[in-house]
C-alpha cells in the first residue's frame, strides 16, 4: 500500500496559518517570502496577523493556502530529507488545492502558482455580480438524487453540482434563485439539511466561464512540467501527468464539478491507504473515513506534525 499527499481548498484559511512553521523553518520562510515578492504584497503578514475578513477574500485565501501547503512540503523535503516522490505515490487537491499539489510536485513554479491563484481568485469574483450567484450544501443525499434536483431547479436559472465531497455531502452552485429552488427540492427529496453557504461567488458552475477564459490565457503563458508523481484530477477523478492535459483540466476545473469522493476512491483503487493532508485545517482528513472507512487521513499543519510524520516514514 502507499500514501498520497492531498491539499485543501478554500475555507481552510485561518489567521495564524503558517506562522509556527515560519518560526521553526528557514525553508518555510523562503517560501512565504517568494510568494510575497511574486504578489507584491505582504501576504504572509496577513496570514499570520489577519484580519480574518481580508484573509478570507478569495484573491488572498487562494495563494495563502497554497503558500502554507508548499511550505510544509518543502520543509519536509529539505529539512526532513524526504523527497515527495519517495514518500507519496500521488498528489491531489480540492479545487485551488490542485494548484498547491502541482507546485508541490514540481509541475508549476512557486511564483507562477501564486500569481495564477491571485488571478483565479479575482477572475472568479468578477465573473458574477455579488448577489446574483449562490451555493448550497445538500446533506443526506447522494449524486443521483442531486442530479435530478439540479435538472429541475434549472427552470429558475443555471444550477450545477459544484462539489461531490462525500456520500451524503454534495454542494450545488449557480444562479441564486435556482440554488434556492434546489434547497427546497432537496428537502422534498428527504435531505437531512440544505444549507445556503456564505460564499462570494458561485464556484464550479457554468456561470464562471469568464473566469475559465481568463485562466486559459494565463495558463498558456506559464511553464508547466510533468509532476514528479501523478495528479488525480478534480475534473476526471483519474491520474494525469501530461503537462498539456493538466493545463486543459485546470481550465475546465473552474466550471466543472470537483469530483472529490471519486478522486479518493480512485486513489483507493490504486492501492493508496493513507491520505496526508498538507495545509491549513483538517477538512480533507475529516472526509476520508466518510468516503472509505478503510482509509486513513493524516493532517499536517505545523512543525510538530512534520516531526510526527517523519517518525512514521
Amino acid at each position: 500500500m502507499t500514501r498520497a499527499f492531498v491539499f485543501p481548498g478554500q475555507g481552510s484559511q485561518a489567521v495564524g496559518m503558517g506562522q509556527r512553521l515560519a518560526q521553526a523553518s528557514a525553508t518555510a520562510r523562503e517560501v512565504f517570502e517568494e510568494v510575497d515578492e511574486a504578489l507584491g504584497q505582504r501576504l504572509s503578514r496577513l496570514m499570520f496577523e489577519g484580519p480574518q475578513e481580508e484573509l478570507t477574500l478569495t484573491a488572498n485565501a487562494q495563494p495563502a493556502l497554497m503558500a502554507v501547503s508548499v511550505a510544509l512540503v518543502r520543509t519536509l523535503e529539505k529539512d526532513g530529507g524526504k523527497r515527495l516522490s519517495e514518500i507519496a505515490g500521488f498528489v491531489a487537491g480540492h479545487s485551488l488545492g490542485e494548484y498547491s499539489a502541482l507546485a508541490a510536485a514540481g509541475a508549476l513554479g512557486l511564483s507562477d502558482t501564486a500569481r495564477l491563484l491571485r488571478l483565479r481568485g479575482e477572475a472568479m469574483q468578477a465573473a458574477v455580480p455579488v448577489g446574483e450567484g449562490a451555493m448550497a450544501a445538500l446533506l443526506g443525499l447522494d449524486i443521483p438524487d442531486v442530479e435530478e434536483i439540479v435538472a429541475a431547479a434549472a427552470d429558475a436559472g443555471v444550477c450545477a453540482i459544484a462539489n461531490d465531497n462525500t456520500p451524503g455531502q454534495v454542494v450545488v452552485s449557480g444562479a441564486a434563485a435556482a440554488v434556492l429552488r434546489a434547497t427546497e427540492l432537496a428537502k422534498g427529496k428527504g435531505a437531512r439539511r440544505a444549507i445556503m453557504l456564505d460564499v462570494s461567488a458561485p464556484f464550479h458552475c457554468p456561470l464562471l466561464q469568464p473566469a475559465a477564459e481568463a485562466m486559459r490565457d494565463a495558463l498558456a503563458s506559464v511553464s508547466l512540467d510533468e509532476p514528479v508523481v501523478p495528479l488525480i484530477a478534480n475534473v476526471t477523478a483519474a491520474p494525469v501527468t501530461d503537462p498539456e492535459d493538466i493545463r486543459r483540466l485546470l481550465v475546465e476545473q473552474v466550471t466543472a464539478t470537483v469530483r472529490w469522493r471519486e478522486c479518493v476512491l480512485t486513489m483507493k483503487g490504486l492501492n493508496v491507504d493513507t491520505l496526508v493532508e498538507m495545509g491549513g485545517g483538517k477538512v480533507l482528513t475529516g472526509m476520508v473515513r466518510r468516503i472509505d472507512r478503510e482509509m486513513t487521513g493524516v493532517a499536517v499543519e505545523g512543525p510538530d506534525d512534520i516531526e510526527a510524520l517523519l517518525g512514521k516514514l
